[in-house]
């Protein structure tokens, strides 16, 4: 599987066969930049955090046809489409809640690096290798996360076959789909706010990673800032 992390273009797919999604994770929060469990908490993008969407905006509405927009109704995730939205000829975003984070129960609102203090209970089941332990206070299992995850990708995927989708959602999510596409590999490294990936789904159940962590957006947006 050829996974790249550079910007390409992509051809429109006259093959009815094919869906091409674009992933995109939400822009920064300033819980992001706290380092705090978000989980569901329902935090606003920061100032940088709407910069940053604007970046990925810019970088999408230079693809061909973009048919459809889908998001997490957690408002992080909902204000980064909606921005890519206007850019991209003003196309109504679509929630999907199963494309939400994952319920952190316990953990939400700490921060990571204080976990295994503040609540060693559920930083230990977070770390747990057993991925149906679910995390105390109402938490997520990573098997729940991935379902639903893959849930609405196929859903979406299925729905626009011959069409360029993007869906917007959160850094766990984007983990598990990783991890579905590519299940001899981990994910590859950390998954930057606003980064870019994309899937392509051929039949039913076919999927192929084309892009990963494309984060050249927001490396011209520095370029442009420091000008």
């Amino acid at each position: 599987m050829a996974v790249s992390s550079s910007t390409v273009s992509l051809p429109s797919y006259p093959d009815s066969d094919y869906a091409e999604i674009f992933v995109v994770r939400h822009g920064k929060t300033a819980w992001n930049s706290e380092g705090r469990v978000q989980g569901q908490v329902d935090i606003d993008l920061s100032e940088s955090g709407r910069k940053q969407a604007v970046a990925v905006a810019n970088r999408l509405s230079s693809e061909p046809k973009i048919s459809a927009i889908y998001s997490s109704d957690l408002q992080r995730a909902y204000e980064t489409a909606q921005i890519i939205a206007v850019k991209c000829g003003g196309l109504e975003v679509v929630k999907d809640l199963d494309l939400r984070e994952r319920h952190m129960g316990d953990l939400q609102g700490l921060r990571y690096r204080e976990l295994s203090k503040t609540n060693p209970i559920a930083y230990e089941a977070l770390v747990s290798k057993d991925d149906e332990r679910e995390l105390p206070g109402g938490g997520e299992s990573f098997v729940q996360l991935f379902e639903r995850c893959k849930s609405a990708l196929l859903r979406i995927g299925r729905k626009h076959k011959g069409e360029r989708v993007v869906v917007v959602t959160h850094g766990a999510c984007i983990e598990t789909l990783y991890k579905w596409s590519n299940a001899k590999g981990s994910y590859a490294g950390k998954i930057d706010n606003t980064s870019v990936a994309v899937f392509e789904l051929y039949g039913e159940h076919n999927w192929t990673l084309k892009m990963w962590g494309d984060v050249s957006h927001l490396t011209q947006m520095a370029h442009t800032t420091s000008a």
